[in-house]
């Protein structure tokens, strides 16, 4: 009898996978396409926080912008409240000196009769 080649003699690329490794070969395929998957939902939430924090950044930057006109509008109205209360006290010494000329007036006036 001449040498006989087994199965095991074989070297290990030449045979044919086992039902155990192609089933790991299988789970390992699937387990990439979900790294992948993984990986490009990463970088789509990465361009989303990024767009996120750009509209954050745009709103913080328009409220700054808002409180200081409204701190100038607020000083504005303070100008024009005192100005009005001002002019409001100017008219009413006015009418007190007005109403006091009148009543000199019709005390130093004679009636007629």
């Amino acid at each position: 009898m001449g040498p006989t080649i087994s199965v095991a003699d074989k070297p290990r690329h030449l045979q044919p996978p086992s039902e155990e490794e192609e089933v790991l070969r299988k789970r390992n395929e699937v387990l990439e396409r979900e790294l992948g998957q993984s990986l490009e939902r990463e970088e789509r939430m990465k361009r989303e926080l990024q767009r996120t924090w750009e509209r954050l950044r745009v709103a913080e930057e328009a409220e700054e912008r808002l409180c200081s006109q409204l701190g100038d509008l607020e000083a504005e109205a303070v100008d024009h409240a005192r100005a009005y209360r001002a002019r409001v006290l100017s008219l009413m010494d006015q009418l007190t000196a007005a109403q006091k000329l009148l009543q000199n007036a019709s005390v130093s006036l004679p009636i007629p009769q």
